[in-house]
């Protein structure tokens, strides 16, 4: 087409596929990742902007990363030190080097990047993003060249999110956990400091908890956390949602919960027993069990009339962030991206196997805003003046979603032609660099 790359024709020829909400999958896309041999994860809902610039290289007769991972590009082929139409662009997501974004460079302005890639809007399309995120700009080659990257410790992935989890400072009287900051309750800080807690210190231990350091907050995680919780010698996916768990029911709370999830014996101590349910059971599986368990046991406290929403979304954030991460051991990972609001993506082995499960579970806002409805509205319903059970809210969410779908589909089919063709033809058929 006009001298463009031959990835790219092959990724024009895509534009416009989208997402399809609920158990269906959009064929098209899920092509993407069985061309790249990850066939077990093959859903349209798994982050696929890597599965896209993969199967567009292959298609056009070049090598890949065949990895699901955006920055698995970042070193790939080789580095170009201006903007090309057709080049790779790694993007990063957020402060943490986890997370990423991958596409082919279409236009450029001073301060804006436009990208034709996969899981842009849940679909194929052009969009631009800040030029403040850029990773790398890479030029595909026919030998592919691909440096090894660094690791991360998955230790500081895994306290991030907590933190963003837990938030600052609270001392909700309706909370057993008393005056908490950054996840540290009182109760905590008071015991790792070897204090009680009574009229003459608890004044202090208050101001102390409200304006605790980083590197403190850092060591209680490790320390409390993370290593009794045997999150050291997990996968990182496990290891990640794990330690969360950790921090928010207990160590042996979570520890149980898992034990659960695996039908190991439930003892609250992970043994021999227990490690090998977890290297035998595909870890998809695991945590989504895992989920599962801890929604239930969310749901049976009995302040979830107060805290139950936020528990749920967070639960379902921490499950779509761990299935992310690559399947490296808990102490360590690839500096890779990680998908986080649908955006970034997933790279796991041959070997996790994807377990079919009812679409109102999977990792959307859909699922979710009908899940939170089916649990909640049945107990508030009559005092608001509604007789619904959660069947009836469950129905009423999939013809919601159905509607929704249609218009989504029809809405992003318009901003498509739109977009095409105010970013590709005066790029691409007259062959001219856009610079606005």
């Amino acid at each position: 087409m006009n001298g463009q790359p031959a990835w790219l024709a092959e990724a024009w020829r895509e534009l416009g596929q989208t997402e399809i909400a609920g158990a269906q999958h959009n064929r098209r896309i899920t092509a993407f990742f069985k061309e790249l041999g990850h066939e077990a994860h093959a859903r349209d809902e798994v982050a696929w902007c890597a599965a896209f610039v993969g199967a567009c290289l292959e298609r056009s007769g070049l090598s890949s990363t065949r990895s699901l991972m955006a920055r698995s590009y970042a070193n790939f082929g080789e580095p170009v030190e201006k903007e090309q139409v057709g080049a790779l662009v790694v993007l990063s997501r957020g402060k943490n080097p986890v997370f990423g974004h991958v596409g082919f460079l279409v236009g450029w302005s001073k301060d804006r990047l436009w990208l034709l890639g996969g899981n842009q809007s849940d679909a194929v399309s052009v969009e631009g993003y800040g030029r403040d995120r850029l990773v790398a700009f890479r030029w595909p080659t026919a030998s592919g060249s691909i440096v090894t990257q660094p690791t991360l410790d998955t230790f500081a992935v895994a306290l991030e999110h907590v933190l963003e989890m837990e938030g600052g400072f609270t001392s909700d009287p309706h909370d057993p956990g008393g005056p908490t900051n950054k996840g540290i309750t009182l109760a905590t800080l008071a015991a790792w400091r070897k204090q009680e807690i009574n009229a003459v210190t608890s004044a202090p231990l208050i101001s102390d908890l409200k304006t605790i350091g980083d590197d403190e907050v850092s060591t209680i995680y490790v320390t409390r956390y993370w290593r009794p919780a045997g999150c050291t010698d997990m996968t990182a996916p496990l290891a990640f949602f794990h330690f969360d768990a950790a921090v928010n029911h207990g160590v042996a709370g979570a520890t149980r919960m898992l034990q659960q999830a695996l039908g190991a014996r439930v003892d609250g101590e992970i043994g021999p027993e227990t490690r090998g349910k977890i290297t035998a059971m595909p870890i998809l599986k695991i945590l989504e069990l895992y989920a599962s368990i801890r929604r239930k046991k969310y749901r049976a406290l009995p302040h979830f009339w107060r805290f139950g929403r936020g528990w749920l979304r967070r639960v379902n954030r921490t499950l779509e962030r761990a299935i992310t991460l690559p399947p490296k051991t808990g102490s360590q990972t690839q500096t890779d991206t990680a998908k986080i609001n649908r955006s970034g993506d997933t790279e796991m082995t041959s070997t996790d196997q994807q377990t079919s499960k009812w679409w109102g579970q999977s990792m959307t806002i859909w699922g979710a805003l009908i899940t939170a409805a089916a649990a909640v509205l049945p107990t508030v319903g009559p005092v608001l003046g509604l007789d619904l059970d959660a069947a009836v809210i469950r129905l009423l969410g999939e013809q919601i979603l159905s509607v929704a779908q249609a218009l989504t589909a029809l809405f992003g089919t318009a901003l498509t032609i739109y977009g095409r063709s105010r970013a590709v033809l005066p790029l691409m058929r007259r062959s001219l660099t856009l610079k606005l």
